[in-house]
């Protein structure tokens, strides 16, 4: 008998003073037995970054079409591609491909996937978003994840600063530009 999704509740008061973005969320969001609490904790994450009208989470690990996040216009076309964690360059070329803006949070050291993508051909490179969540929030949060969070999450000048239960976790969000160097920009 396969195992089912662990859910959890997040809610989070967001303050996003860099985009002009205040709002309150409420997510219930899915744990899929093979994916780990700082793989969720990252696309719960880059929801709340990313977080604008259209915004809602893939189907999941299970459906490889779908990114972990996504951002559709009314007519369903895909505005933005969210991957968490470390996507290959093949998927990073396909998402490209589709015209929309496509992001990457990566939860851990991402010189693997530069270094990857540095030598693979991907669709309009230099325009993908590689952004580095800090590991020490993701570890604080992780350590005493509860099935129920409440969180204040502010973005300001390229930090993060998330409060829970009267603490306040800090640290910096890191933009990996890409080059339009390499094979991809050969691409025509």
């Amino acid at each position: 008998m396969a195992l089912g999704a662990t859910m959890y509740r997040v809610q989070i008061e967001l303050s996003d003073v860099e985009r002009g973005v205040y709002e309150s969320l409420d997510l219930r969001v899915a744990r899929h037995p093979s994916e780990n609490e700082r793989r969720m904790l990252a696309r719960v994450l880059a929801y709340a970054l990313q977080y604008e009208e259209g915004i809602d989470f893939g189907r999941g690990l299970s459906t490889a079409e779908d990114p972990a996040v996504w951002i559709k216009d009314l007519r369903g076309d895909v505005k933005a591609w969210i991957e968490v964690g470390q996507p290959s360059a093949e998927r990073l070329h396909r998402a490209s491909k589709l015209g929309a803006r496509t992001l990457v949070y990566t939860y851990g050291d991402p010189s693997m996937l530069l270094r990857e993508l540095d030598k693979a051909v991907v669709h309009r490179r230099e325009e993908i978003e590689v952004w580095e969540l800090p590991r020490e929030l993701l570890d604080a949060l992780e350590r005493d994840l509860e099935r129920h969070e409440r969180w204040g999450l502010t973005v300001s000048e390229g930090a993060l600063y998330l409060s829970r239960d009267g603490a306040t976790l800090e640290g910096a969000l890191v933009r990996h530009p890409l080059s339009a160097s390499g094979r991809a920009a050969r691409l025509v």
